[in-house]
């Protein structure tokens, strides 16, 4: 009988296209859906202090019972240490345990875990297979999704990296009810980000279904996992590899100013959806600066983070260090930093001559007061 709650779509890439799978209960049967998809029978699962006491065993089980000899390879949790060392310690494993170009890392955690074992898996052997099981809630609705993988640098956020696709995306919604509730809330940021940029209705629907969404309510979230999967998958097929014209920049709605946030009270102090969350909120205040959306979208966007508990102020700084650490940014083009702005609520469009006065009396208006 099949499960009347399992979600199939695809990230249409032609040779490169791969399933995102929804659902729960969905750690018992890996083996059996990875199975026909690897190329062989090395699998080395990459997770962290914190998810693999939870759930290493029961994927490392179902993977042994169709044959695969498995490796865990676990790493300390936290956007601290996504850094070149504990790459090196992915690396050092896979070596010593003599893993070869048919072998596939299986990453199990959250975009940390992610993003690391993305980028080992794309320079491993100049490219070895990966699959994405993301465990938290940013993970599942963005960044297993896509291809970006990479480590941060400590002038930067993500500025080390390549784009390299998974063989698929496997999702269990189960995960969310061990997460802790500040991750949970962290991730609702993303989730709220496909709204503002791509489509009204949804970001009606999180209005209105917002608390039995935060109450893992499982239809109303497996149903918001699919429609943020649904967008990025869209998005990711038209502009794979985020060119100067497409549509995939769009996706960094907040990210800017998020990053730099990051960057500037140093990786791990805040959450990365809390950090995009501000970032969304100041992007929605600047666009209302330069006359694209209304007060009232602004104020919409503003509230809806809010009700996650999520925070809208961003933490205080000099002006010009948050200035220096957007130039820094990965969408600097030109020397001109690129802004995702807010059109109206459903719309979003890439900014480049955004004037750098508003810019400044923006991050005033939308910092803490000073320590």
């Amino acid at each position: 009988m099949s499960d009347p709650l399992l979600e199939t779509l695809s990230v249409a890439l032609g040779s490169r296209s791969y399933d995102i799978v929804i659902g729960t209960h969905l750690f018992a049967q890996l083996g059996a859906r990875l199975q026909p998809l690897l190329p062989g029978k090395q699998v080395a699962i990459v997770s962290n202090t914190t998810v693999a006491p939870l759930y290493l065993e029961t994927v490392a089980a179902s993977l042994r019972q169709h044959g695969f000899v498995t490796l865990p390879i676990l790493l300390p949790d936290g956007e601290a240490h996504k850094n070149w060392e504990n790459l090196q310690k992915i690396f050092d494993a896979l070596i010593q345990h003599r893993f070869e170009r048919s072998s596939t890392l299986l990453a199990l955690g959250g975009g940390v875990v992610g993003d690391m074992t993305g980028f080992a898996a794309a320079t491993f052997l100049r490219g070895v297979s990966f699959v994405q099981v993301p465990t938290t809630l940013l993970a599942q609705v963005d960044a297993s999704i896509g291809g970006k993988t990479g480590i941060n640098h400590p002038l930067g956020k993500n500025l080390l990296g390549a784009f390299y696709q998974p063989r698929q995306v496997i999702i269990d919604v189960d995960t969310l009810a061990t997460l802790p509730a500040r991750e949970r809330l962290a991730g609702m940021a993303e989730v709220i980000k496909y709204g503002i940029l791509w489509d009204a209705a949804f970001f009606e629907r999180l209005e209105q279904d917002l608390e039995g969404v935060l109450r893992l309510e499982q239809h109303l979230l497996i149903a918001t996992i699919r429609a943020c999967c649904a967008i990025k998958a869209t998005i990711v097929a038209q502009d794979e590899r985020e060119t100067a014209t497409g549509q995939r920049a769009l996706l960094n709605l907040g990210h800017t100013f998020g990053h730099a946030i990051e960057t500037l009270t140093g990786y791990g102090h805040l959450l990365h959806g809390e950090a995009v969350a501000i970032g969304m909120v100041m992007a929605a205040d600047l666009s209302q600066a330069m006359g694209l959306c209304s007060a009232t979208e602004a104020r919409r966007i503003a509230q809806l983070i809010a009700r996650c508990g999520l925070p809208v102020r961003a933490p205080w700084f000099p002006v010009e260090q948050y200035l220096e650490a957007m130039a820094r940014d990965k969408k600097v083009l030109g020397g001109a930093v690129r802004l995702v702005l807010v059109d109206h609520i459903g719309q979003a469009s890439i900014q480049s001559t955004v004037p750098m006065e508003l810019i400044r009396e923006m991050i005033g208006r939308n910092m803490s007061p000073p320590p």
